[in-house]
C-alpha cells in the first residue's frame, strides 16, 4: 500500500455512479476501506441512461463556438438540441453567462490542453478495472458518423483538426455507407466517416458490475442515504443524512448534476448545472455493429441489449425536474430520417438523467478547502469516458497527499 503517515484507512464517497466507483474501486486497490453512498442506488443517474461512449475522441471542452452560436439560435426552441427553458431563474441565467464568456477559440484551446493527457490515458483505467475483476466488458468498434449532406463532413473535420493541433492523436477515415458496415444508416445518408480507437459499453451493466467488484473486495454500498451535510469534527470527517451520521478519515463527494450544493460551503465556487441528456431504446431488424453518431441533430446510438439506444440533447433545468416526452419525440423526430430498420413505435425506456456541467468546460477533481473532503465531477457528458480515470488519479492524490500532475488544471478551488 502506497502512502504517509495520514493515509486515511476508511473513506466514504458520496455517488454511486462510475466516478464514485471508480474512486472506491481504486481506493481499495490501496488498501483502504470504503463506504459508498447515494440516495437511489447504483447507476441511479447518468451512469445508467447515457449512451454508452468510451470515446476519448470526442472528449472535449463543452464551451466552444459553434455551441454559442447554435445555442443563440435555437435558445428556446423545445424541439432543439439545446434548450434553456424560458423562467426566471436568475443562477441558471448568470451560470450560462460564463459558460457563453468560454466558448471561444482561445479558452477552448487553453481548456483542450488537460483533456490531451486525460484522454490518452483514460481506456487503460478501464483495462485496469476488468484485469481487476470487474466483468462487465468493454468492446472495441469504430464510431461511425452519418451525413445527411456532404458538405456537413467539414464542420466535424475540422473539429478533429483541432484536437489533433492540441496533441491528441485521433484517426479518422472516409467511408462510403457500403463500406461501413453499418445496416441502419438511412439511405438519407451521403457521407460517412469512421472514427477509429474508441470503445463502448453498457454503461448500467458495467456500473453495476463495478459496484459488485467493490462490495466484493469489501467494501459497503448503501442506497437511500442522502448527503445534507458534510462537516469536519475532532479530526475526523462526517457525513450526515438526516439524524443519521457517518465518521471516516475522509469524504468525496461524486454526486454529479446535485455536486455544487454541498461542494460550495467547502470552497468550491465554480457552479455546476445539469445539462439534462434523454434517451431510449429501440428494436432493429439487424444487429448494430458499434456506436452511430449524427452530427448534424447531434444524436448519439449505441447498440444496447439487442437494439439501439438513442440519446442526445441538452437541456439546462433542474437535475430533478420531471421528464418532458416532446422532448424524446424530438431525437425521434431528428433521427427517423437518417436511420432505417428501426421499429419506433416499440420504444422503451425513456430516460432522462442531468450531466453536471461547468461554466469552462473542465471538470472538478480535488481537494477542497475542508481537510479531507474531496470533490470528483462536473465531466459534462464525458463522465463515463473519464470516471475510471478519475477515480484512480484521485485516490492517489487521497492516500499519498500529492496531486497528479494531470489534475492540477481541473483544481476545484479554481
Amino acid at each position: 500500500m502506497a502512502g504517509n503517515d495520514q493515509t486515511p484507512r476508511h473513506v466514504v464517497i458520496a455517488g454511486a455512479g462510475a466516478v464514485g466507483l471508480s474512486t472506491a474501486w481504486f481506493l481499495q486497490e490501496h488498501g483502504v476501506r470504503v463506504t459508498v453512498v447515494d440516495r437511489d442506488g447504483v447507476a441511479a443517474g447518468s451512469s445508467w441512461g447515457n449512451a454508452g461512449y468510451l470515446a476519448p475522441a470526442f472528449s472535449i471542452p463543452l464551451p466552444e463556438p459553434s455551441v454559442l452560436r447554435y445555442g443563440l439560435r435555437s435558445l428556446l426552441d423545445r424541439n432543439a438540441p439545446l434548450y434553456v427553458p424560458a423562467r426566471v431563474d436568475p443562477q441558471l441565467w448568470a451560470f450560462l453567462a460564463r459558460f457563453a464568456a468560454h466558448c471561444n477559440m482561445r479558452s477552448w484551446r487553453r481548456s483542450m490542453q488537460p483533456f490531451v493527457p486525460m484522454n490518452n490515458e483514460c481506456l487503460d483505467a478501464f483495462d485496469a478495472l476488468t484485469a481487476g475483476g470487474v466483468e462487465a466488458p468493454t468492446k472495441a468498434a469504430p464510431i461511425t458518423a452519418g451525413f445527411e449532406k456532404a458538405e456537413q463532413v467539414a464542420d466535424l473535420r475540422r473539429e478533429f483538426d483541432l484536437i489533433r493541433e492540441s496533441g491528441q492523436d485521433v484517426r479518422v477515415v472516409d467511408s462510403s455507407v457500403a463500406e461501413a458496415g453499418v445496416p441502419q444508416l438511412s439511405s438519407h445518408i451521403e457521407a460517412v466517416l469512421r472514427i477509429e480507437g474508441q470503445r463502448y459499453v453498457d454503461p448500467g451493466e458495467f456500473v453495476r458490475s463495478l459496484a459488485r467488484s467493490v462490495e466484493a473486495r469489501g467494501g459497503e454500498i448503501r442506497s437511500g442515504f442522502t448527503v445534507d451535510e458534510v462537516t469536519r469534527e475532532q479530526g475526523r470527517t462526517v457525513v450526515r443524512s438526516g439524524d443519521e451520521r457517518l465518521t471516516a478519515d475522509s469524504v468525496v463527494l461524486a454526486t454529479g448534476a446535485w455536486l455544487s450544493s454541498l461542494a460550495k460551503p467547502l470552497g468550491v465556487r465554480t457552479a455546476v448545472r445539469a445539462g439534462r441528456g434523454y434517451s431510449f431504446t429501440v428494436p432493429t431488424e439487424e444487429p448494430v455493429p458499434g456506436p452511430i453518431y449524427l452530427p448534424a441533430v447531434r444524436v448519439a446510438c449505441t447498440p444496447y441489449q439487442g437494439g439501439l439506444r438513442v440519446a442526445g440533447t441538452m437541456e439546462f433545468r433542474s437535475p430533478d425536474a420531471k421528464l418532458y416526452p416532446e422532448r424524446i419525440a424530438a431525437i425521434e423526430r431528428s433521427a427517423k430520417p437518417l436511420l432505417r430498420g428501426v421499429s419506433w413505435e416499440d420504444r422503451r425506456d425513456d430516460w432522462v438523467g442531468g450531466r453536471p456541467v461547468t461554466p469552462d468546460g473542465l471538470p472538478l477533481i480535488g481537494a477542497t478547502d475542508m481537510p479531507g473532503a474531496y470533490v470528483a465531477g462536473g465531466h459534462g457528458m464525458w463522465g463515463l469516458t473519464l470516471g475510471p480515470l478519475t477515480g484512480q488519479l484521485l485516490s492517489e492524490q487521497i492516500v499519498t497527499g500529492k496531486q497528479p500532475d494531470q489534475l492540477r488544471p481541473f483544481n476545484p478551488l479554481r
